[in-house]
């Protein structure tokens, strides 16, 4: 697996949260999008990102939240958007993976950056900040039904 190190900038993002299984129906999903384009909020100017909050390992699965989030041009007025709350996402240096699989197999992804390769790498999470998921392609769209996220895991350097 191909692990990169990226820097991103600092973002402002809209976000609906949800609580409950990450493997359920995600239907935040339909109604940040709903929003997003009557506000002509799309890719490729703007990224849709999901951010899983909680590790279904230590978390019951109903109480897990998760923001499905998309990105803000800079001067977007926020005014008159009582459905939507905002927030700005840390920059910063990030351990980029690459994920393209069926989306319940995403979970792997996470565990195989945080048992496997972090250890071995010059680089420590950086717990302050949230892992992001920016989501790449529409999974029913995807001959395969496969998703395509760039997960980015906040690092930093480690000192030995």
């Amino acid at each position: 697996m191909n692990i990169l190190i990226k820097n991103l900038p600092e973002m402002q993002i809209a976000y609906i949260r949800r609580t409950g299984s990450y493997f359920e129906p995600q239907e935040h999903w339909g109604k940040l999008i709903h929003w997003a384009a009557s506000n002509g909020l799309y890719p490729p100017q703007q990224s849709f990102i999901g951010i899983s909050l909680d590790n279904p390992d230590q978390v019951e699965s109903k109480d897990c939240r998760h923001d499905a989030c998309v990105t803000l041009p800079d001067g977007f007025n926020k005014d008159n958007h009582e459905d939507m709350e905002f927030r700005k996402l840390d920059g910063g240096q990030y351990a980029l993976y690459s994920f393209y699989e069926k989306p319940e197999k995403l979970h792997s992804a996470y565990q195989y950056l945080f048992a496997e390769w972090l250890p071995n790498s010059d680089y420590a999470a950086d717990y302050q900040r949230e892992n992001l998921e920016f989501n790449m392609n529409n999974p029913s769209e995807d001959p395969e039904g496969k998703c395509r996220v760039d997960l980015f895991v906040p690092v930093e350097k480690r000192t030995f």
